[in-house]
């Protein structure tokens, strides 16, 4: 599978047959992630994750990734944008509603980055037409099921997870040194107010060392299992 170019190549008479249902909107960020990982990370994570559930479920519309998320605890690093938690969300939703006038009534947001929380208030209040996907859940399913033997809270940032996601997904974006990079910080309670310096100097939080690619391609594929359940309850016909 290609994982090189996140954009559609669809015409819109394409769209216009397919007659799709169902939206996947890949939603990341644009933030540090460390020294051997790129700004795009999370975008690319999720741009990689939504591709592969389209990949598996034909019907489903892809959509072009919203590059810019809410990273505002990243700020103390260069190249970290960040948008307003209102932007985000008026983003995503103005996507839902030109969707749903042109005859695809349900939308996933596919999520690439934690500190997105607004996407989950917003798929809270779409009364049935919205999901996010993974939850929390999901990721701690499909890290076991990749093998991998740490867990969201301990692995949170450019770690395990993400760089096996990436050797597998984009190879050629990750820099050497990872192996040594790893850096642990369980206790961040006041991040949300100080943001991730005052846990990291390099940005790392997690063990990039244990990161393989093939961990990156099995936790996409149970990513893909599970999303079934969603999509059964989101568009059941």
């Amino acid at each position: 599978m290609d994982f090189s170019d996140p954009l559609p190549s669809t015409t819109s008479e394409d769209e216009g047959r397919a007659s799709s249902r169902v939206a996947l909107l890949p939603v990341g960020s644009l933030e540090q992630h460390g020294p051997h990982l790129p700004l795009t990370t999370d975008t690319i994570v999720a741009s990689a994750l939504a591709q592969s559930l389209a990949d598996a479920n034909p019907g489903l519309r892809l959509l072009p990734p919203i590059t810019f998320g809410c990273s505002h605890e990243h700020a103390s690093w260069p190249g970290t944008v960040s948008v307003s938690a209102p932007t985000l969300h008026a983003m995503v939703s103005d996507v839902a509603d030109s969707l749903r006038a042109a005859g695809t009534p349900k939308l996933v947001v596919v999520n690439g980055h934690g500190g997105n929380h607004v996407l989950a208030n917003l798929v809270q209040a779409s009364g049935g037409d919205m999901a996010l996907f993974p939850g929390p859940n999901d990721w701690e399913a499909a890290r076991k099921s990749a093998g991998m033997r740490t867990t969201n809270d301990r692995d949170m940032h450019a770690g395990e997870l993400e760089t096996s996601v990436l050797l597998h997904a984009r190879p050629d974006l990750v820099r050497t040194g990872y192996q040594e990079a790893d850096h642990l910080a369980d206790r961040r309670d006041l991040m949300l107010t100080t943001g991730l310096a005052r846990y990291t100097r390099s940005g790392v939080v997690g063990q990039p060392s244990r990161a393989t690619a093939v961990k990156g391609r099995d936790l996409l594929s149970a990513l893909v299992k599970g999303f079934a359940a969603y999509l059964a309850v989101l568009d059941p016909k």
